[in-house]
């Protein structure tokens, strides 16, 4: 059976994660409807808090089982203990455990770039990060009109951000400043830590489980707001699922992706 429960804080993404916390349930698990959008008002008057409702899967509620009455038992004597001889302990040597290998980090796709767009490439990311104060070395190759760029350091979190923000932002302006007063735009395509390929899988799991849901409640299901790259993935991800068809809705950077369910397609 389907529960649901209303969350107020000072933002979406706070009362979301207030919600889930108070079921103890993971992302994937729930369907978010943003009921009320938080607004910070003028020097903080009139500051109005996100509200947003949290539909969650419950297992079918059975009745309580009777317990059977109880049977008073009489104690029974207990025997002597026996006293017995311990027997001598020996050192237990523990076993050595092997050490967990590191993980090799993804490797950048294509050919290795060493071009001048691949250049401004290096030279504005370069700059960027020392402005930023972040140790970062950006590695590009190409594919076809695609300079992949993978950023290698050793705390990559500040440059991915909240599920890819910074590194999105990151990747536009990189785009903007390589491709201002050409005539033949590139494609920049940036990624850290290989966060792109798990963002995608996690998409991939929600676009599914969203549609099973769909599917069973014969319901539609709106998702939160996502990018474009995100939005698309979704899209990719369900254009041959039986019963339930997809459409976008709203407008940047609220823009989200409707399951909808389609019995023309089963």
């Amino acid at each position: 059976m389907l529960k649901y429960i209303e969350v107020t804080a000072k933002t979406e993404d706070d009362a979301i994660a207030k919600g889930l916390a108070q079921l103890g349930m993971d992302r994937d698990d729930v369907s978010v409807e943003i009921l009320e959008r938080g607004r910070t008002g003028f020097l903080g008057i009139g500051s109005v808090p996100a509200k947003v409702k949290l539909t969650y899967e419950a297992p079918d509620e059975q009745p309580p089982v009777p317990a059977p009455p109880a049977v008073e038992k009489k104690p029974e004597p207990r025997p002597e203990p026996v006293q017995r001889p311990a027997p001598a302990s020996r050192p237990i040597q523990p076993r050595p455990q092997p050490r967990p290998e590191p993980k090799p980090a993804p490797l950048p796709k294509g050919e290795p770039a060493d071009d001048d767009v691949a250049g401004a490439i290096v030279k504005f990311q370069t700059g960027l990060f020392e402005h930023m104060g972040v140790a970062a070395t950006p590695v590009v190759t190409r594919e076809g009109d695609t300079y992949q760029v993978v950023l290698e350091g050793e705390s990559m979190g500040a440059l991915i951000g909240h599920r890819g923000e910074t590194l999105d932002a990151i990747q536009q302006l990189t785009g903007y400043a390589v491709n201002r007063g050409r005539s033949h735009r590139v494609r920049i395509h940036v990624d850290a830590e290989g966060y792109r390929a798990r963002r995608e899988e996690s998409l991939n799991r929600l676009a599914r489980k969203t549609a099973g849901k769909v599917v069973r409640y014969r319901r539609n299901i709106t998702l939160e707001a996502m990018n474009a790259y995100e939005r698309h993935v979704i899209h990719t991800a369900l254009q041959d699922y039986p019963g339930v068809s997809t459409f976008s809705t709203g407008t940047e950077p609220n823009r989200r992706t409707v399951v909808a369910y389609d019995p023309g397609k089963q």
